[in-house]
């Protein structure tokens, strides 16, 4: 399955947290072909399930994105907005777009300093006379998202919302290559609704399916930009970042054990990832029921939450073969440290 494409197609459709519906069917037609069946629970989490002989392993991916949700219509016919997840006060004149097609971007008030910008400094223009005219338009309530498209720049892709659709790719690309036989593990692909607003897809999925293993695929701060903060600890180029602790999971020793060795005995690239803020899906697995047996791979990524995100395609290749290797191992219904 062609990334760029598949990229392309998602960001096409509406998928904010709390509204990833149409996302969601979206995926599970290009799942379908390689499905033993479905399901979409109360929440919005759509669960692909391939059915195997072994212990039960959950690859989750998030498939929401942040957005900004309409607060007030003003009489000059702009929009007051509040954040949906993550959103920086700091990206000024981003193209978004609505649910109905209706376009804008986002400025900023005449006084509002610059290096101070904070939400309420911020309006969308969509290009209205009026009060009248922008409630034609649109509604307190909807939300809208960045509108960027996806494009190769050499061997890297730059794209809104990489976070988290470049893993809802790896996971269709597991799949793919699992189509033509029976997995040694029993394989349940989860695309989860709501991380961005605390990882609330992901905690009643995992309650729903206990899983034995759960490995949780999502990007990862890149530590590689000029001056760089090392707030995280892997690169672009540098292969599957294997993940050892986030501000929402110390993943299981014995995960971490087995990820590395699969990589290693499987040449393929990996390195590890470490991040001082931020956190993911693993964060509400780990602890679900009794514990989960929890690993991460991780898509090193630049710009994380900005309209225009950056990662690497042979990154993103080494995480769809280090998954689709630790899918197809013969597990046990634990494993050693």
């Amino acid at each position: 399955m062609d990334v760029l494409s598949t990229l392309t197609q998602l960001n096409a459709c509406h998928g904010p947290s709390g509204d990833e519906s149409e996302l969601a069917q979206l995926i599970r037609t290009l799942a379908g072909p390689w499905a033993d069946e479905w399901k979409i629970d109360t929440l919005g989490n759509l669960m692909v399930h391939k059915k195997g002989p072994g212990p039960r392993v959950m690859f989750a991916a998030h498939m929401d994105s942040i957005g900004l949700i309409v607060t007030h219509i003003e009489q000059d016919g702009f929009l007051r907005f509040g954040a949906v997840g993550g959103f920086h006060s700091a990206f000024l004149y981003t193209p978004i777009r609505f649910k109905n097609g209706v376009r804008g971007l986002v400025a900023k008030d005449a006084k509002a300093e610059l290096g101070k910008l904070k939400i309420p400094d911020l309006y969308i223009d969509i290009g209205a006379k009026n009060e009248e005219e922008a409630a034609a338009m649109v509604s307190i309530g909807d939300v809208a998202v960045y509108d960027a498209p996806t494009v190769n720049v050499g061997s890297r892709i730059m794209s809104p919302y990489l976070d988290n659709r470049v893993s809802c790719v790896i996971l269709l690309n597991i799949l793919e290559q699992l189509a033509w036989g029976t997995p040694k593990n029993d394989l349940y692909f989860v695309f989860t609704c709501q991380e961005e607003l605390g990882q609330r897809g992901a905690k009643t999925a995992a309650f729903a399916l206990e899983p034995d293993y759960a490995v949780v695929i999502d990007v990862t701060h890149s530590d590689d930009t000029p001056e760089a903060l090392h707030s995280g600890s892997s690169v672009l180029g540098g292969g599957a970042a294997i993940k050892v602790m986030d501000q929402s999971v110390i993943c299981h020793p014995s995960m971490v054990k087995q990820l590395k060795l699969l990589a290693s005995e499987s040449q393929i690239p990996f390195q590890m990832d470490v991040i001082r803020s931020g956190g993911t899906d693993a964060g509400a697995i780990h602890v679900s029921k009794m514990g989960v047996y929890t690993g991460g791979i991780s898509v090193p990524c630049r710009y994380l939450h900005s309209p225009v995100e950056l990662v690497d395609s042979g990154d993103v290749e080494a995480c769809v073969q280090l998954a689709a290797t630790f899918a197809n191992t013969e597990l046990d219904s634990s494993i050693e440290v």
